[in-house]
């Protein structure tokens, strides 16, 4: 018997995530905040891999000390050598080994040894290479937990910490971060090396980097944990390509986005791994569904591109949130200005008229007539006139951000024109944008007297789209984060019992029957359309007495999911002669004699609810369009667990066919809340009942009083122990 005292409370979880990060940054201090390094299998000749990460260190001027560890040599580019890790004098904190991939469990060992703290493991040839190099991961692993060591990659780039205090570059790359407030953390070596040139271009410091290669030991969820409270960041990117606790990541993501937000680029993107299983929720569902529900909840902001990632970042950075979706185009470039509200438009920002006060300051401050939105102050126009422009704009309390357009021409001055919108910009309570045209040699930042910095971007519909994400996140930050509603009428023994008979009887799983479906829906308080099954006329004609004129018949035939694609649907049958005809039809379009007789649904509107067990991401909930609409229009949202009374409303609420819902052109509007109910029904099934693997209501008729399901696919599979996603342990 399930019991909801042994879940954790929300509150409770919070508690632990807080005491997870205290011991998640003592942890991590050998690694990114070393006393003492140890470059061990450091080369005497450049272009070695342990060679390139000395040089950064001792170039990048670390605050700590500096050794090499290589037997045959006493010193390597002004950096004292020893033979072994053992031979180093003093306590070491981190080593970085860069030795061959059969020599890395042995150093390791030494490491442990001599009481190293931390090690980043740049050596490929591990889970990447195959059956052999995964166990030699875990062995490394192994080695690592005996000693209380933790460990960056192996097959990783290196870590980065900017801090002037530490100035620890130990990395392989081509590449000398900045000091700034952009923490990131790269799954691939290569990507980092170009998010860290990008943002260095662009003026976007680093305050840490670390490359996490196979993860073997520290992940991106220990990272998030350091980076939560971590002074000297602002804004936190990622790149991943695989997840290994992704409910934890969704938990943690949601706590430190309440501060800071959370940028990840997800690599393995693919329209791949649909299958034509057997209800809709299963076969809509992508490796990527997963991924989408996780950051909707969580409010992490997803990019498509790591440029995407360090513009937004850049917007992000030191600026104050936009409290609206208002923007204000000002600049001297009208084709500019058009380009940026079309760009704004397609993000659903508001490019609004300004108002009449507000458009006879603009004409006084800058001597244009009909000062619209956008405002184009015309090719001539002086600094000045752009900064008084900028100062009306920012004082009207009309819009919630603003967007410079300057082209710079031979009649023009960058340098001066930068200076009157650091002028401008001084306390300005609203992010404010640059987008300089035709100047490639100008600097990618304004810097503000108060400490800010004003991103300056190459085109404008790059700079309103990196916008886009910073309203997009403090729209999400705005919002109460939601509770997980309590629910009456739940038969939750009586729908264990349902499952445990069947799996009884079908001890791999299977399809529930009509009836068993019906069953647990009625457990669960989620009304069903009632329905018989039948296999022969008679048993046909008794069906219907009980059910009632006018009624519905469905084939029942097995593995068909599109029923009316064969014709096995026949609606609105009245009387017993139209009983026997639709029969018939059915039959001979199918050739199987087993129906459905249904009572006919009420009128409302259809949509389809459900889920699918994902075996790393756990249960997956899907609404949408439902009927004949749910593959044609794929209007489809997803959430995860927990799903709280805000994600199930945002999930209705953003679907396409939400007008229908509301009462489109004088229709009589559904009832919202039992369609939401209904959802949560579903939620807490997957919570409870592990052995669903598969939920598909479909259609749910969202009628003006209550939510009705029509047809109900349940497949049970036998339930595995599933972990505790929240609980800290030593993998």
């Amino acid at each position: 018997m399930w019991s909801s005292d042994t879940a954790y409370a929300s509150n409770t979880l919070d508690r632990m995530a807080e005491r997870e990060r205290g011991a998640e940054d003592r942890s991590l201090q050998p690694l990114l905040a070393p006393r003492a390094v140890a470059v061990i299998g450091a080369g005497r000749k450049p272009g070695g891999i342990g060679h390139e990460v000395l040089v950064n260190l001792s170039q990048g001027d670390f605050s700590g000390r500096l050794f090499a560890v290589n037997p045959k040599a006493s010193q390597i580019d002004d950096v004292l050598a020893y033979a072994s890790i053992a031979d180093v004098p003093g306590p070491v904190n981190l080593a970085v080994i860069a030795v061959p991939a059969a020599q890395v469990l042995q150093v390791v060992e030494e490491c442990g040894q001599a009481c190293v703290g931390g090690a980043v493991v740049l050596t490929s040839g591990f889970s990447e290479a195959g059956a052999d190099g995964q166990q030699v991961q875990r062995d490394l692993l192994k080695l690592a937990r005996r000693h209380s060591l933790r460990v960056i990659g192996p097959n990783c780039l290196g870590i980065v910490n900017t801090d002037p205090d530490i100035r620890l570059n130990a990395t392989f790359a081509n590449v000398q971060p900045v000091p700034g407030s952009l923490a990131l953390a790269a799954q691939s070596g290569a990507v980092g090396i170009a998010v860290l040139d990008y943002a260095g271009r662009v003026g976007l410091g680093i305050s840490e980097f670390v490359s996490l290669g196979n993860k073997v030991d520290v992940s991106g969820n220990d990272l998030l944990l350091h980076w939560w409270h971590e002074p000297r960041t602002d804004v936190i990117g990622l790149y991943l390509e695989s997840f290994g606790n992704p409910r934890k990541f969704g938990r943690l993501a949601r706590l430190v986005g309440r501060t800071k937000p959370v940028l990840v680029v997800k690599g393995g993107r693919s329209s791949g791994g649909r299958r034509a299983g057997a209800s809709h929720t299963a076969a809509a569902v992508t490796p990527d569904t997963a991924v989408d529900a996780l950051f909707a909840q969580s409010g992490v902001l997803r990019m498509e591109t790591l440029e995407e990632m360090v513009e937004t970042a850049r917007v992000l950075a030191g600026q104050p949130l936009p409290q609206g979706r208002r923007l204000a185009v000002v600049g001297n470039a009208g084709g500019a200005g058009v380009l940026a509200a079309d760009a704004a438009s397609a993000m659903g920002i508001d490019v609004p008229e300004f108002s009449t006060s507000t458009e006879y300051e603009l004409l006084e401050a800058t001597g244009v007539a009909g000062a619209g939105n956008p405002v184009d102050l015309g090719a001539a126009t002086t600094p000045q006139t752009i900064e008084q422009a900028i100062r009306v704009v920012l004082n009207s309390g009309e819009v919630d951000a603003v967007l410079v357009n300057y082209a710079a021409t031979r009649a023009g001055n960058v340098d001066d024109t930068y200076a009157a919108l650091a002028r401008a910009a001084a306390g300005a309570t609203i992010p404010l944008l640059v987008n300089c045209l035709g100047a490639p040699d100008a600097d990618p930042q304004v810097f503000v007297a108060d400490g800010s910095k004003l991103p300056v971007f190459p085109f404008p519909e790059a700079a309103v789209r990196a916008l886009g994400h910073a309203m997009r996140y403090a729209e999400w930050r705005a919002r109460p984060q939601g509770v997980v509603p309590n629910l009456d009428g739940l038969d939750l023994d009586g729908a264990r019992t349902v499952v445990r008979r069947f799996l009884a009887d079908q001890r791999q799983g299977g399809w529930l029957d009509p009836a068993r479906s019906e069953a647990l829906m009625g457990c669960a308080g989620i009304g069903v359309v009632p329905a018989v099954v039948a296999g022969s006329r008679n048993a046909v004609l008794e069906a219907a007495e009980r059910v009632g004129y006018p009624l519905a018949m469905k084939t029942a035939a097995a593995g068909i999911v599109h029923k009316t694609d064969v014709g096995g649907v026949r609606l609105g049958v009245a009387g017993k002669a139209g009983l026997e005809t639709a029969y018939g039809e059915i039959i001979a379009a199918t050739g199987d004699p087993n129906v459905v007789v249904q009572a006919m649904a009420p009128s409302g509107v259809e949509l389809v609810a459900g889920l699918v067990r994902d075996p790393l991401f756990g249960p997956v909930l899907m609404a949408g369009s439902g009927g004949v609409l749910t593959d044609l229009l794929a209007d489809r949202r997803w959430r995860g667990l927990p799903l709280t009374d805000l994600d199930a409303a945002q999930m209705v609420r953003s679907l396409r066919c939400a007008p229908l819902l509301a009462g489109y052109r004088g229709a009589e509007p559904a009832d919202e809340p039992a369609v939401l109910d209904v959802l949560h029904r579903i939620a807490r099934l997957a919570e409870c009942l592990p052995e669903i693997a598969e939920l598909d209501l479909n259609p749910l008729i969202a009628a003006p009083s209550g939510a009705f399901a029509v047809d109900v696919k349940i497949r049970l599979a036998p339930s595995q122990a599933e972990p505790d996603w929240y609980s800290r342990h030593l993998r």
